[in-house]
């Protein structure tokens, strides 16, 4: 089995579009934690199911569509040079975080000319267009879909009890229609309860039905990364558990392993995997691990590795050494993990 074969990641059951006025942040703290590898040769596995929403840093274009005016159909975005994929940070001089801030504006223009910044690969690109009146609502549109939040269910790795730093899931946040990382405005993590499991087979994998509580908090973002969304436990005694070795990469062999998981309930249970196939590492490419669920109670319950499962903690001979990533599309008893000190690294090296 290769890493070409198609594998999924997964953040959650539920992919929340657009803004969610009810998700807001009430604010957002500025702590952050000290070097958590550097300092923190242990850690506490967590395999808690969390509820995480994250909200953009400008807002991300996911298509273009047609407007029908009283002249006949117009697409703004897509005649000015916009694409899917870009993130537009400011509208004249006014930066843009939310679909209400982009709309209240475009009213407020009523058609003029306006100048459009946005990010394609990783560069600032600008645009000057000008928004089209609806003949249907009488409202002035740009003829792009965009989205500014994101929310769904994932599970906590890691905590360092010395810093208060988490990590979570294993891979990043990516939009559901571009692929591409979500750029991180700000986020947190909330209390969840596994309600059910959509269990997985082949071609379909499943899911952890949670219920997100949303008038807590348990800790706020301040990455999304390739290796995992990290951030700051503001309420540690949420955390339970005991300290372990962080192993290192070379301590890692196939065999068998454990899971830490949380499929009901706010319940952590530990689920017998194998190590099928240790990668040589990768620059580029987190896939570090083959894995295989063996623990019967697991395949009987969700049939191997569902959504929501990200991140769930990967322990062998005592120490942790990487969290579960990906389903195997065609196998979802098997899938892939991530090395744990790239994702120490990766919560080291946030901006």
């Amino acid at each position: 089995m290769d890493l070409n074969e198609e594998a999924r990641p997964f953040v959650g059951a539920a992919v929340l579009r657009g803004f969610l006025p009810m998700l807001l942040l009430a604010a957002v703290l500025t702590i952050r934690p000290t070097a958590a590898y550097a300092s923190a040769p242990t850690v506490i596995p967590v395999g808690k199911a969390v509820g995480i929403k994250l909200f953009s840093d400008g807002v991300v274009v996911v298509g273009t569509s047609e407007i029908a005016t009283d002249e006949g159909n117009v697409n703004p975005a897509k005649a000015c040079g916009l694409k899917e994929g870009d993130i537009i940070t400011h509208i004249n001089s006014t930066e843009v975080d939310t679909i209400e801030e982009v709309s209240a504006l475009l009213q407020e223009l009523e058609g003029e000319a306006m100048s459009i910044r946005a990010i394609r690969d990783d560069k600032q690109v600008q645009f000057t267009a000008q928004a089209a009146l609806c003949a249907s609502d009488g409202a002035y549109k740009l003829g792009a879909w965009i989205r500014d939040s994101m929310a769904g269910i994932g599970t906590v790795t890691f905590y360092c009890p010395d810093t208060g730093a988490f990590g979570a899931l294993g891979h990043g946040i990516n939009d559901t229609d571009t692929a591409l990382l979500m750029p991180l405005d700000s986020g947190s993590i909330l209390p969840a309860t596994v309600a059910g499991v959509e269990k997985g087979q082949a071609g379909d994998p499943g899911q952890l039905q949670g219920v997100f509580d949303t008038d807590s908090t348990l800790g706020l973002l301040h990455a999304n990364t390739s290796g995992g969304v990290f951030g700051v436990v503001s309420d540690r005694s949420w955390v339970e558990g005991t300290s372990v070795e962080v192993a290192q990469r070379d301590e890692v062999q196939p065999g068998e392993a454990k899971i830490l998981c949380n499929i009901s309930g706010d319940r952590v249970e530990e689920y017998t995997i194998q190590i099928a196939k240790v990668f040589a590492e990768q620059k580029d490419d987190s896939r570090d691990y083959l894995i295989k669920v063996t623990d019967q109670r697991l395949l009987d319950t969700t049939g191997g590795i569902v959504q929501g499962m990200s991140g769930s903690p990967i322990l062998q001979n005592g120490k942790i050494v990487g969290a579960v990533t990906h389903v195997l599309v065609d196998d979802p008893t098997s899938g892939y993990g991530i090395y744990v000190g790239r994702m120490l690294q990766q919560c080291d090296n946030r901006e």
